[in-house]
């Protein structure tokens, strides 16, 4: 795995507990609410207003009126725009990564494929703040720039972990191509995305829910590949 970029007069840091909720309409500044509880109801404004609307879109001021702070009070906890983006890029980018390891680590007898696993994992770690997916996985940041650096760093240890997982899946059923590998990888990422842009249009659906929606989906999708293929890999006609 490729050691993250330096990143050099940044004020961004990692701050736990990024998940905690927003306050909206709060007197501005942080009087009466203590420094860190105010960091952390900017990261999370700030973490959704990036994945709901990407870097390019999301405006400090639109962070700082969703906190009920000011604009210059912002500035002083996190710098400009970018220094922001970072802070609530990295606990999303460990979360996702750490979520993805663990389940693909939890292979044994009984468990479920690792596809699911890996699924089921997305969205519990996603749960209570699922637009964090598209602060990873945003096309809008400034090409060469710490954010787009940065962000490619995690992107590309999922991916390493999504090209182990797709070339054992391959191998298992006797195929070595890596062109195969990489396609699947590929498939699986925008599936992930795919599967995550749903979910947020759907509030009701629990973590629980989407696993099994999964499964479901999953499971017609190998019914649907035995159905269809002849040895070589071609569809039979009319089926």
């Amino acid at each position: 795995m490729t050691t993250p970029p330096a990143r050099t007069g940044s004020k961004a840091r990692s701050r736990a507990g990024s998940g905690a909720g927003t306050t909206t309409g709060s007197r501005a500044g942080t009087k009466g609410v203590p420094r860190a509880e105010r960091e952390r109801q900017v990261l999370a404004a700030a973490t959704e207003e990036f994945g709901r609307h990407g870097y390019e879109a999301t405006t400090m001021a639109a962070v700082a009126a969703r906190v009920g702070v000011t604009k210059p009070l912002l500035h002083q906890y996190f710098g400009g725009k970018q220094d922001l983006y970072l802070a609530c890029l990295e606990p999303v980018g460990e979360r996702l990564l750490q979520a993805v390891r663990s389940a693909m680590a939890a292979d044994r007898a009984g468990a479920p494929a690792t596809p699911l696993r890996v699924l089921d994992a997305l969205f519990h770690a996603l749960e209570g703040q699922r637009e964090a997916w598209f602060v990873l996985y945003d096309p809008t940041l400034p090409p060469d720039s710490d954010a787009a650096r940065r962000a490619a760093h995690y992107r590309g240890a999922v991916d390493e972990l999504a090209a182990t997982g797709t070339a054992d899946l391959l191998h298992a059923t006797g195929s070595d191509d890596p062109l195969d590998a990489d396609a699947l990888m590929f498939a699986w990422r925008g599936l992930c995305t795919a599967l995550v842009r749903w979910w947020i249009g759907r509030p009701d659906q629990s973590p629980e829910a989407m696993t099994r929606r999964c499964a479901r989906i999953l499971a017609t999708a190998r019914a649907l590949g035995s159905a269809g293929g002849e040895e070589d890999g071609t569809l039979r006609p009319g089926r």
